[in-house]
This record gives structure tokens, sequence and C-alpha cells, in this order.
């Protein structure tokens, strides 16, 4: 009993050292002597005379003396190893033989005596864990705990039962670091020792509030590190992993704890360990990879047999992956997904079919799955037919994932696919797209068009996707798929991809199909400004300008009246879009402005520029700092609108002031809306005649030819150029623009030569201002100005060489030009 007392009280100075709350070397008598009372006292015969302990194994020797067993045999060994014979300990004499006896008797005795005492000391403990002890009296019962746990007395089972492991855990919640971090040791070597303890632990509130302590910012290093170990120990019983990992909060900590720096590396170890203990779970795998630990459910379908790869394929595909993931993914077992593809079962299928399904969503994993050969068996699942063919719920994931990958930003026209060297965009796949299409459920409608808008995105692959759908016939299905809600979003993209390189053909077929209202309706609908609307729009403006009947059909169905309305009402404020105002807006403006462009043939639309003074419209739509497009579709339409003017201009000479004019001032005033045109040689206006002399057209133009898009400048300097047109009084247009400071703007648009556009366009508009010989004067001896037009007249096409030699014998008329040149 000697050796369980100072064993106990090591371990009681050990706690009390690294705990920092007590030490057991200097505690009172008194203390000592309470804790004594629980336990008989040594007799003399149960102690070892060597060791000073009570003895384990007593033996006699030859002259009768007892000791233990281990102690006079290490004394027998040392009188061996220094030469001298075997003696006692005791009397020094010698020994004729080293045969031990047992004392059986004895050994009964002590066994006895130290069971006893050790159900005192148990029973001292028992009461010692309440929260009315004291720090000193739990650590103590803990030590106690501990070292009847690890020894082999009749009184372990008294430990290792559940009353007492209640007891521990309730010191769980103790307001003492040490208390705490104690507890958790005990429950560790509780379960060290007993598989049935483990199991207990499980079922109670054990790994509950041992989770907390991981969790709460006040815990110790020490506390978390042991935490840790005891979750590990519990997770070392396969049968128990899922119980542990079930435990709400166990496994995300245990994931952070490994990837955090800041955590104690062999505590992040431990913890590392315990999650590979228990991912033998399938819930427990599917949180780790919930929250990023990947690793053991990506290993199993790498290397597990074909039950586990589609089982683990399958809890793949019902994760929610960041991005990150899942390019980790598609790079770890991409192929191994794509292969399972390829399996005659049909539950694989499906599983790998779900987990690509969702890797694909991300632009990065989709290429990495495109390089692991995923677009021949897709493309085959998706056109297969017969036996092996995929179940129409199924298909919908192919051509979602086959949508995903062509979105994706790779160069997808390159990739063979078929035993014929086929590529997405051959023309029987294609054909087989547009097929299936017509063939399907909405679902996979939908996926497939959005197949054809990312292959119609591309420009190395849209030719090819227009031939093939030209040669299908298929025009009109994918016009009509507009007025299908949940179909019409790609459709439009679809369309709008097209347009560029079969507008005429769209049109037709949306007038022929009788789409045109449905178009319209949509890019109406009053449910702020959608994708949906922007992108309609934007197609209905692609549509050719100068299409009459198209255009005609519009006036017809009163959509300019629609998109006039429209466009007001988001100036005013009265629509928000959020991120498609901008497209919705340009393309509601281009749109509008193609009622400009058959003012000569169709009356109607005359009508309609004047009843809405559309000329007002998109001279208020020149704002500064304005959207580009806007301004370009604005100035052309002023441009289409400007040339229709002398048509329109009422001619007549203004008589002289007369006497009563000379005398009342009010007789010579022109009328508020109409007044004489110099340019024009009429009564003009803006509204009545589209004159952009009127209402600060040509202010807000000519601050538009330094804008820095070219286009914006292009399209201003041509609805000013009309100012200077044939048909009108061109030395009043210069004054006019000369009076607007638009000649110095214009004059260095020629010498910049931005574009050649702008180039052929500012030497037109030079030419002009030549003619007037005070413009000619300011620019005689301007060496940027002449060289310009020698440029033209040397390197521009025919029409702008002759206009540049004209312009240059303008300025030939003064004398320095012989200077530049010679006169042959």
């Amino acid at each position: 009993m000697i050796s369980l007392i100072l064993a106990l009280q090591n371990s009681h100075q050990m706690a009390g050292s690294s705990g920092g709350s007590f030490d057991l070397d200097s505690q009172s008598d008194e203390i000592y002597r309470l804790e004594r009372q629980y336990i008989e006292p040594v007799f003399n015969s149960f102690v070892c005379p060597l060791t000073k302990k009570v003895m384990h194994d007593p033996v006699a020797i030859e002259n009768g003396n007892t000791f233990d067993r281990e102690a006079i045999e290490n004394w027998f060994k040392e009188c061996k190893e220094s030469g001298r014979k075997p003696s006692c300990p005791l009397t020094s004499t010698e020994l004729k033989t080293t045969h031990l006896n047992p004392i059986i008797a004895l050994r009964s005795a002590i066994e006895e005596w130290a069971a006893r005492n050790e159900a005192a000391q148990l029973n001292m403990a028992r009461r010692s864990l309440s929260t009315a002890s004291s720090e000193r009296d739990i650590l103590q019962a803990f030590n106690f705990m501990e070292f009847i746990s690890k020894g082999s007395g009749t009184n372990k089972h008294d430990v290792h039962n559940p009353e007492m492991v209640r007891l521990v855990v309730e010191m769980l919640r103790n307001s003492s670091g040490n208390v705490r971090y104690r507890a958790l040791k005990t429950l560790r070597v509780l379960a060290e020792q007993d598989s049935n303890m483990k199991e207990f632990m499980t079922e109670g509130d054990t790994v509950r509030t041992t989770v907390k302590i991981l969790s709460s910012e006040q815990s110790t290093e020490r506390e978390k590190a042991e935490a840790v170990s005891l979750l590990y120990e519990l997770s070392t019983s396969q049968n128990l992993c899922e119980k542990v990992g079930a435990v709400q909060g166990t496994i995300p900590i245990l994931v952070r704890m490994t990837g955090s720096e800041s955590e104690n590396v062999k505590t992040a170890e431990k913890a590392d360990k315990t999650l590979d203990n228990l991912a033998h779970s399938e819930n427990n795998l599917r949180q780790m990879a919930e929250f990023g630990r990947l690793e053991p459910l990506l290993t199993l379908l790498l290397s597990g047999n074909p039950v586990t790869k589609q089982s683990m394929s399958a809890l793949l595909g019902d994760l929610v992956l960041n991005n990150d993931d899942k390019v980790r993914v598609a790079e770890t077992v991409g192929s191994q997904l794509v292969n399972l593809m390829r399996s005659d079962d049909i539950q694989s299928r499906e599983s790998s079919l779900k987990a690509l399904n969702q890797i694909s969503s991300y632009d990065a994993s989709a290429k990495v799955l495109i390089e692991a050969g995923i677009l021949p068996p897709l493309v085959n699942d998706l056109f297969s037919v017969g036996g092996k063919h995929l179940p129409m719920r199924l298909k919908e994931f192919s051509a979602t994932i086959l949508s995903n990958v062509v979105n994706s930003g790779y160069d997808i026209g390159s990739v063979i696919i078929g035993p014929e060297n086929e590529t997405l965009v051959s023309e029987k796949i294609i054909h087989s797209v547009l097929q299936l299409i017509s063939n399907t459920g909405p679902s996979i409608e939908s996926k497939l068009l959005q197949v054809l808008v990312g292959l119609t995105s591309y420009q190395k692959t849209v030719s090819q996707v227009v031939f093939a759908i030209k040669t299908s016939g298929a025009t009109i299905n994918l016009v009509e798929f507009i007025e299908e809600r949940n179909l019409r979003l790609a459709a439009v993209k679809l369309l709008h991809n097209l347009s560029p390189y079969m507008a005429q053909e769209l049109a037709d077929a949306l007038i022929a199909a009788g789409q045109l209202t449905c178009l319209v309706n949509i890019i109406m609908e009053n449910n702020g400004i959608t994708e949906e609307q922007a992108a309609t729009v934007g197609l209905l403006a692609k549509f050719p300008e100068r299409d009459v009947a198209f255009t005609r059909q519009m006036l017809k169905e009163g959509v300019f009246w629609d998109i006039v309305s429209r466009v007001r009402r988001i100036r005013e404020g009265q629509i928000r879009g959020g991120r498609f105002t901008t497209p919705y807006l340009e393309g509601l403006v281009r749109s509008l402005a193609r009622v400009t462009y058959v003012l000569a043939e169709e009356p109607e639309a005359t009508f309609l520029c004047r009843e809405y003074n559309l000329g007002g419209q998109f001279t208020d739509l020149l704002q500064p700092n304005g959207l580009d497009n806007v301004q370009i579709a604005s100035a052309w339409a002023l441009e289409n609108l400007s040339i229709e003017t002398k048509n329109l201009t009422r001619k007549f000479n203004p008589p002289p002031p007369g006497v009563c004019a000379s005398i009342f001032t009010c007789f010579s005033r022109p009328p508020d809306t109409t007044a004489f045109c110099w340019v024009h040689g009429g009564v003009c206006s803006l509204k009545e005649t589209f004159c952009l002399v009127d209402g600060k057209a040509v202010e807000k133009l000519v601050a538009l030819l330094d804008h820095q898009n070219e286009k914006v400048v292009e399209a201003s300097l041509a609805a000013l150029s009309t100012l200077v047109d044939d048909g009108v009084d061109i030395e009043e247009g210069v004054m006019i623009l000369h009076n607007a400071d638009g000649t110095k703007p214009i004059v260095e648009i020629l010498v910049e030569k931005r574009t050649e556009n702008l180039r052929k366009k500012a030497v037109w508009v030079v030419e002009r201002f030549l003619r007037s010989e005070r413009i000619a004067c300011e620019h005689s001896n301007d060496q940027n100005v002449v060289s310009a037009l020698v440029d033209a007249f040397q390197h521009g096409d025919h029409q702008t060489r002759q206009i540049a030699e004209r312009a240059l014998r303008h300025v030939d008329r003064l004398p320095n030009f012989s200077d530049i040149f010679p006169t042959a």
C-alpha cells in the first residue's frame, strides 16, 4: 500500500506543478492527516526492507527474511556483478543458495489490505467530484482514478463505470482550467484502458462538452490538446466513429484546427489523425468534404472498389463545393468520373453525371474536365439510342454539363469527339443538336440552346454553326422559341449571336413567324429591367436598319411608341434596373433610331418623328458623359433626320423688313416653333423639319468631336456634315459650324487621322470649309492641315483623292503654297 500512497503523491505533485495551483509537499500536517484517515495503517510485515514500499510479490530467502521479489533479485544481481557471494541484505550473512520461496499468505493479505484501502480512497474520490469540493480535492481524485485505471487491482471495475464517468464529465464544466484539463486527461485514460468506457462516453455528453471546450476562446492550449487527444482515443473504435462525428461541431472544428497556423503543431497533427479515423463513416466523409477536407473522399473514389466508387461519386454530387474545390476535384478525380460515365451500371453513370454537373459549373474546372476527355462520352450519352441510352432525367444532366463546358472559354472547336474527327461544330453534330432540341422537353431544350449560345460566342466556331443552321432550315424553329418563357432568354441570346451573320434571315423569320409582338412584349414587361429584356432589345437593335418591311411592321404594331415611352421613363428615373439598365437603354435608342432610316420611303415614320419630337429626343441623348452607344445611335439618327430637312423645309425668300416691322419689332419676330433657316432657305424647326440649327443640336454634336471613342466622333461628324451637304447653302452651313466652334475640332480630326473613315469624312467637310475665303485664309499657313490634305491626296481612295485635290486647289490661291507644291 505504501507504493500506492507514493504513486498518488508523485502524481499529485506533477499535477500541481503543471497546473500551478498547489504542491503536495507544502501541505499542512492537518490536511495530510485528513487524507490518510480513510486508509488502513501499513503493517511492517507488508514493507520490503530494501525498497521501503509495500511488497507486490513477497518472497523469503534462505535465512527466512522477507523481501519483494524484484528487489531481492536485483540485490543478488549486484552481488554477482561485483564478484561477491550472495548474502542477506539485512544481516550480511553469506547464503548458500539464491532460491526464493513465495509467501502466498502474505501476498494475499497485502492484496486484501490494498483492496480495502483502494475502496476507501475511491469512495473519497467519488465524494470529491462535486462542485462543492476544492480544486485540490478534485485533482487528487483524478490522480487516484487514473492510478486505479492503469493498474490491475480488484477495484478497477469501480472506476470503470458510468457513474464515475458522469462525475468526471460534470467537471468539464468547472470554472477552473486545471480541473477541466485533468478531467479530459482522466477521461482519456479511462478510454485507453476500457473500450466499454469509450462506448459510454459517446452515448452521453462527453463528446459534446469536449467540442465546446475546443471551440471556446477561453480554453487554454493544453486543454485543447487534451480534448483532441480524447477525441482521437474515442475515434480509434471504428464502430464509434459515426457517433463521434455526428456531434455538432466536431468535424468542422477539427478540420479548422488542421488548417490553422495558429494551432500547436502536435495538436494539429493529432486532429488530423482523428479525422483520418472518423473518415471510416460515410456521414463523416460528407461533413469533412462540406468543410473542405476532400482528400478521404477523393482517395476512396480513386482506389475503392466499384461499389465504393459509385457511393463516393454520389456523395460528391450532393456536396456544395466552392470554386477552388471544384478545380481540385476535377484535377484529382476528373478522369475517374469520366470513366464512370462509360460504365454499364446506370447508378454509376447517374452518380458521376451529378458530380460532373456541379464540378463543370466553374469555368476553370470545366476546362480541366475537357482535358480529361469528357466531351466524347458526353455527346454519346446525349445522342445515343437503343439499349444503353440514358433516360431523359439523366440526359438533362448531360445537356447541362455540355452547356457548362462549351461556355467555359475553352477552344472547343479543336476537340475531336467522333471517329471521323468530328467536333462539336461539325455540321452533323449541330444538326443532331437541333434535332434533339425539337424532340425533347423544355429543360433539355434550354440547356442545348445554351450550348448553341456558347458555340456562337466564339469567332472561331460561330461561322460553322451559322452554316449548319442555314442548311438545316431551323431558323424559324429557333425564332419560335422566343414565345416559350423558360426558353426565351437562351433563344434570344442565340439569335443575338447569330444576327451579325444572318440578320436579314432572322428578321424575315421573325415577321413570318409572327414573333415581333412576343419580342416587344418581353422588352416592355413591367418587372424592372432584367437580363432577358436587355438581351431582347439588343437583338431587336441588331436587325438591318434599312429593312423597310421590318420597320414598317414595327410601325404597324406600335413598337416605336412603346420605345419612346420607355426611354422617357428611364431618363426620368421612373424605371430602375441595376446592371442591365445600360444595355437596355442602348438597345432601346438603337431600335428607336431605325425609324429615321426609312423617312424617305415611309411617310408614317416622318409623322412619328414629328409627333414625338424625335429630333429633340435624340439631341437630349447627346448629353455630356453619356453612354457611348446611346450617343452613337443618336448622332446617326440626327444625321438621317437632318438629311431629310431639305425635303421638308418650306422654301421662300423672306421679305425685307417693312415700315411696321421697323417700328414694331414684334412684327419681325418668327413664330415660337419655327424660324427662317438660312442654311435650308426656308422655315425650319427641330421638331417639324428636323433642322439641327434649331435646338442646340449643333453645339452638342460639336462637343462630341473631342470624344475618345472614334465611333462617337464619326457619328457626330456625319450629322454635322449634313449642314454643308449638297442641296443646302454651304456657305451658311460653314458659318453655322464656325460660329459653333466646330471648325477647329474638325480640322484636328483631319490632321490626327485616327481612322480611315474619319479621315474620309474630315477631308470632305474641310473641302467645304475651304470654299469660304475666310476659312481658307485662316488655315492657309497651317502646315499640318496642308500636309494632311497632301497625305489624303496621295494615299486615299479615288473619291477621297479627288476631294483632297479640290481642297488643295482652294489653298493654292495663296502665295506660300508653291513652296510645298512647285508648279509643273
